[in-house]
């Protein structure tokens, strides 16, 4: 009988089959960007705190902007001040706010947000008491000048809220700072109306600086940017800043650990002029220009409107002639601000939140291009309709739409500017922009209180071409930033 053949069985070691299994690999550790942790820890009690207090910047910088709106008047009298001499002190102030918005801006990005901030504070708040003293013109005007450097320094405050922010809440909470400004302009209304009759202007500048002596105090509570921690290599710092606002947010911070790049380059004036960013940052440029001189040039034609009653010249005005009986003689007028003065200010102030709610929607759901865009357009026309002669109520009504109007256009720049830069750059695009703000700032005075005077229409279609121009410039911007991540440096832009 045949053998049956067997095939041959090949064996495999069980020793040989576990050298050959694939040993599992470690897992990778987790990170996370600031960005990560802003979101995941989300909006709470810090960031109420952080609107309270860097939203509060805005009374002290609007009491010493608008001061000088109701304390023209009085020195015109005083020391006998012609229209251009009185248009020169708010020019001075923009100019010294124009100058020291680029050194804030790259000293911020270089050394920190936070630091900036309270060198600022205390500059301001130094020479605002000194302005106080001016035994003449020329040192009010030196003085004030001082005022405006140190003033400049307070949009590190809006940086340092927008960076500590989640992205879908800083369409909200960055708009609604608006209501600090309102606050600090009808207080010191509310204040000139009061003191300036009765103890005079010196004591309406003391009390004036007294919030920005209160808010030094309260710095202490806000911490540096975390963002600007992190650019620097200062991961710690930011890690532990972050930590404190998810305790105090009663949050939980992400999982794994910190990483961002350290950026070397920061703070360079060259990157916002390359090609990356060029067309935007010169449309911004233009935009904020044209804003600046829009905005001052409605205060301070406010002013003259009231002092003086230029559109329809109802009003007499006591003229005081400056020099002697023989030389040459330079009238001035003279007219304090009468109680229903005052009570019109107040109400066309009040006119920068009326449209709030609407920018709020527009700047959300246009986004931010469309609804600058609008409201630089109706401020155009809201220009124009000023030369209609109407009543008392009829011009408190056109001012309370204009200052309404120019307050969006703030509001909405100032969110656009702030995101569209990356962290390496974003105070000096705030500060560069701010410097080229108060150009149309120093020009606004010549407009609203000298050339308005001689051709009352003309003032009136130069600020409304002006707003076309812009209106045009928002429109056309190259980037939508609604709804998009603060960017940490240029490589992320695509």
């Amino acid at each position: 009988m045949a053998t049956k053949q067997t095939e041959p069985v090949t064996v495999i070691s069980l020793q040989k089959l576990s050298l050959e299994t694939p040993e599992p690999q470690p897992k990778e550790s987790k990170t996370f960007t600031v960005e990560d942790a802003v979101e995941t820890i989300g909006f709470g009690r810090f960031h109420i705190a952080l609107f309270l207090i860097m939203g509060s910047t805005g009374v002290a910088e609007a009491m010493e902007i608008m001061l000088i709106a109701v304390v023209s008047p009085v020195i015109r009298c005083e020391w006998q001040l012609e229209n251009w001499q009185v248009a020169l002190v708010t020019t001075m102030v923009f100019f010294g706010y124009m100058v020291f918005s680029i050194l804030f801006g790259l000293l911020a990005d270089r050394y920190g947000r936070w630091k900036i901030l309270l060198i600022s504070f205390l500059w301001g708040a130094y020479f605002s008491l000194l302005t106080s003293f001016s035994p003449s013109y020329i040192w009010f005007v030196f003085l004030r000048t001082m005022v405006g450097c140190g003033v400049s320094g307070h949009a590190q405050g809006l940086i340092i809220k927008t960076e500590f922010l989640p992205t879908k809440y800083r369409g909200y909470m960055l708009p609604l700072s608006q209501v600090f400004w309102l606050a600090g302009s009808l207080l010191i209304i509310g204040l000139a109306s009061v003191v300036i009759p009765t103890i005079g202007w010196r004591w309406l500048i003391r009390i004036a600086s007294i919030p920005g002596i209160i808010l030094i105090l309260a710095f202490k509570f806000i911490p540096e940017s975390a963002r600007f921690n992190v650019s620097t290599g200062n991961t710690q710092a930011a890690l532990a800043t972050l930590e404190h606002i998810a305790k105090m947010n009663r949050s939980v911070m992400p999982e794994g650990r910190l990483v961002e790049p350290i950026l070397e380059k920061r703070g360079r004036f060259a990157d916002l002029l390359d090609a990356k960013y060029l067309r935007t940052t010169l449309q911004i440029w233009v935009i904020w220009l044209g804003i600046s001189f829009a905005y001052y040039g409605v205060i301070l034609a406010s002013a003259e409107l009231l002092e003086r009653d230029l559109v329809c010249g109802s009003r007499s005005e006591v003229v005081v002639t400056v020099g002697d009986t023989e030389g040459s003689q330079s009238p001035c007028h003279c007219h304090m601000f009468a109680p229903s003065d005052y009570q019109t200010m107040i109400i066309s102030t009040i006119g920068e939140i009326a449209l709030n709610p609407f920018n709020i929607l527009g700047i959300n759901f246009l986004g931010r291009r469309l609804s600058l865009s609008i409201t630089m357009g109706c401020t155009a026309l809201f220009f124009l309709l000023l030369n209609i002669c109407t009543s008392s109520a009829g011009l408190i009504g056109f001012l309370f739409m204009l200052r309404a109007l120019v307050a969006a256009n703030f509001n909405t720049i100032y969110i656009y500017t702030a995101e569209v830069y990356p962290t390496t750059m974003r105070a000096l695009g705030m500060g560069t922009s701010g410097s080229l703000c108060r150009i149309g700032a120093m020009v606004a005075p010549f407009i609203s209180q000298v050339l308005m005077s001689a051709s009352f229409l003309g003032a009136l279609c130069l600020f409304s071409s002006v707003c076309i121009v812009c209106a045009i410039s928002a429109f056309t911007l190259p980037i939508e930033t609604k709804g998009r991540a603060l960017q940490v440096s240029d490589a992320e832009i695509s």
